[in-house]
C-alpha cells in the first residue's frame, strides 16, 4: 500500500451538489410555511430573501460535512472520521470486511458518481457507507478491499504468491421480456389508492376544486349508470394497476443478474438506480421458494435466502430468483450452502388445524352477519360464506407439512400462495412451544422458529402440531443445535 492510499481521503467534491439537491425540496417548503404560521402574507421579496438565506445555510452546512467526513484505508483498518460540532471516529478491521457493494442512482449516474457499501456482516446499522465517489475511486476500493491479506498471514509466509481471480458464473439472469412478464404479475390495487390520494394532495397544494372540475362529468355517469360502465370502471381500475405493477417491476429488476464467485452471490439490478449486492455464502440461514397465487399455478418461483444482516425489503429476506421457472429455482438453491428441500416424507400437523382454522376464520364472519342481520335481514344470506373458512381450512391441513432431515428442517404451508423452506440446524437461534387457549383445549402447539436477522411476517413455523409431536420436534432441533 503506498503512502498516497494510507492519507485520509475525501468524497468527491460533487457530493456538496448532490446532497443540496436532495434537500432542495426541505428548502423551497420552509419559508411559506414560517410565513403562515407568522400570519403574514405571501410577499415576493421577502420570500426570495428567505429562500436565499436558507440556501446559503443548508449550502454552508453541506460543505462543512463534506469537508469534515474523511476515510482512510489502512493496512489492517478502514478509518472513516466525521462530524462537524460532534466528531465520530469509527474502525473497521479490513478482516471483517466481506465484500463492497456498488450503487449508482439517476443523478449520480448522470454525474459519474457512486454509493460504495463495506459489507461486514454485522447487518445494516454496521455497515459503513460512502456517498460519493467517483467510478473510478470505487472499482480501485473493491479491489484494493477485496485482495486484502491479513499481516499474521504475511507474516508467517501463507501470501507467498497471489492467488488466481476466481471464476464468476451466472446463475440466474432475467431479460427485459421476463421482467416484464413479471411486472404483470406484480399489479396490486394499492396503487389505486396512492394515485387518489396524490391527486387529493395536489389538488389540496394547488387549490384545485376537483369537483367543479369533475363534478359535471360525474353527474353524467350516474345519470347513465349502466352494467356497461361499471365494468369499463373496473377495467380502468385494473390497467392502472397493471401499468403501475409493470414500472415499480421495470424500476426494481431491470438488468437482474445473479452470478457466484469465491463463496459469495453478486446481485445487480435496477433502471434508474442500479443496485450491486453481495452475499457470502457463510451469511445464509435459510432458503425460501415461493409460488404466488396466479403466478405460481403456471411455473413460476421466486427464490430468498435469509441472511445475518437482513434485507432493507419488506421480507426481511435478499431476494435470489425473483421470477424463475422450478428448473432455474432448483439451480439457485444447488448453488448456495442449503440442502436440497424434498417434498416426500413430509409428515402433516394435527387434524384439529382444520377445527382451530375454521373456528378463527369462520367464527367472525358468522357473527357479523348474524348481528348486522339484525338491522338489516338481507345481510343473513352473508350466513352462506360461513363455509368457506372451513374450506379453505382443510386446504390447509393438506399442505402443511413438515419433517426433520439430516440436515435441516423443512416446512412447507400455503394454500393459494405456497411457501417451501430449507433451515439448517446451525442457522436456528431460538426455539419456542406455545399453546393458545383453543390450542390447549385441542391439544396441539405451534413450534415457532427464529434464524438471526430473521424478519417479516412469514417464518418456517411449525402450527398445530399434536402436542407430544411438538416437544418431541422443539427437543430433537435443539438436540441438532447443540
Amino acid at each position: 500500500m503506498t503512502e498516497a492510499e494510507a492519507r485520509p481521503q475525501r468524497l468527491h467534491v460533487l457530493t456538496v451538489i448532490l446532497r443540496f439537491i436532495k434537500r432542495a425540496p426541505s428548502t423551497l417548503v420552509v419559508p411559506p410555511l414560517a410565513l403562515g404560521f407568522a400570519g403574514k402574507e405571501f410577499h415576493p421579496v421577502l420570500a426570495f430573501g428567505a429562500f436565499g438565506a436558507i440556501a446559503a445555510a443548508v449550502i454552508l452546512m453541506t460543505f462543512l460535512d463534506w469537508w469534515c467526513f474523511t476515510y482512510r484505508i489502512g493496512a489492517e483498518e478502514v478509518l472513516i472520521q466525521q462530524g462537524v460540532l460532534r466528531r465520530s471516529r469509527r474502525s473497521i478491521p479490513r478482516a471483517r470486511i466481506q465484500d463492497v457493494s456498488i450503487e449508482r442512482g439517476p443523478f449520480a449516474r448522470i454525474v459519474g458518481l457512486a454509493l460504495v457499501k463495506l459489507e461486514t456482516g454485522g447487518g445494516e446499522k454496521e455497515e459503513a457507507h460512502l456517498d460519493s465517489v467517483s467510478v473510478a475511486e470505487a472499482e480501485r476500493l473493491r479491489a484494493l478491499l477485496r485482495s486484502h491479506t491479513p499481516a499474521a498471514a504475511v507474516q508467517a509466509g501463507d501470501a507467498a504468491a497471489p492467488e488466481p481471480a476466481p471464476e464468476r458464473r451466472t446463475v440466474f439472469a432475467m431479460s427485459l421480456g421476463r421482467v416484464l412478464i413479471e411486472g404483470v404479475f406484480g399489479f396490486s390495487l394499492v396503487w389505486i389508492a396512492a394515485i387518489y390520494g396524490g391527486l387529493h394532495y395536489l389538488g389540496e397544494i394547488l387549490q384545485l376544486d376537483w369537483e367543479e372540475l369533475f363534478g359535471e362529468a360525474q353527474r353524467v355517469a350516474v345519470a347513465r349508470f349502466s352494467i356497461v360502465a361499471l365494468v369499463l370502471v373496473a377495467g380502468l381500475a385494473l390497467l392502472v394497476s397493471l401499468v403501475a405493477g409493470i414500472v415499480r417491476t421495470l424500476l426494481r429488476d431491470y438488468g437482474f443478474t445473479l452470478t457466484h464467485e469465491a463463496g459469495r452471490f453478486r446481485r445487480v439490478r435496477g433502471l434508474l438506480t442500479r443496485s450491486e449486492v453481495v452475499i457470502a455464502d457463510r451469511r445464509i440461514q435459510l432458503g425460501l421458494v415461493h409460488r404466488g397465487m396466479i403466478s405460481g399455478r403456471l411455473g413460476w418461483n421466486s427464490v430468498e435466502v435469509q441472511t445475518l444482516g437482513g434485507s432493507t425489503d419488506p421480507s426481511g429476506r435478499q431476494g435470489l430468483a425473483p421470477f424463475a421457472t422450478k428448473e432455474e429455482a432448483a439451480e439457485v438453491l444447488a448453488a448456495t450452502p442449503l440442502p436440497t428441500f424434498e417434498r416426500v416424507g413430509l409428515r402433516p400437523v394435527a387434524p384439529a388445524h382444520i377445527l382451530r382454522s375454521a373456528l378463527r376464520h369462520g367464527m367472525p364472519v358468522a357473527l357479523v352477519f348474524a348481528i348486522a342481520g339484525w338491522f338489516l335481514p338481507l345481510l343473513w344470506w352473508g350466513l352462506l360464506l360461513v363455509p368457506v373458512p372451513v374450506i379453505v381450512a382443510l386446504f390447509q391441513r393438506a399442505h402443511h407439512r413438515y419433517a426433520l432431515r439430516d440436515t435441516s428442517l423443512q416446512v412447507m404451508r400455503g394454500v393459494l400462495s405456497q411457501r417451501d423452506w430449507v433451515v439448517p440446524f446451525d442457522s436456528i437461534q431460538t426455539l419456542t412451544v406455545r399453546q393458545g387457549l383453543l390450542q390447549r383445549w385441542l391439544g396441539v402447539a405451534t413450534v415457532s422458529v427464529d434464524t438471526a436477522g430473521a424478519s417479516g411476517w412469514h417464518r418456517p413455523n411449525v402450527s398445530d402440531a399434536p402436542l407430544d409431536a411438538a416437544l418431541a420436534l422443539a427437543e430433537a432441533l435443539a438436540a441438532k443445535v447443540d
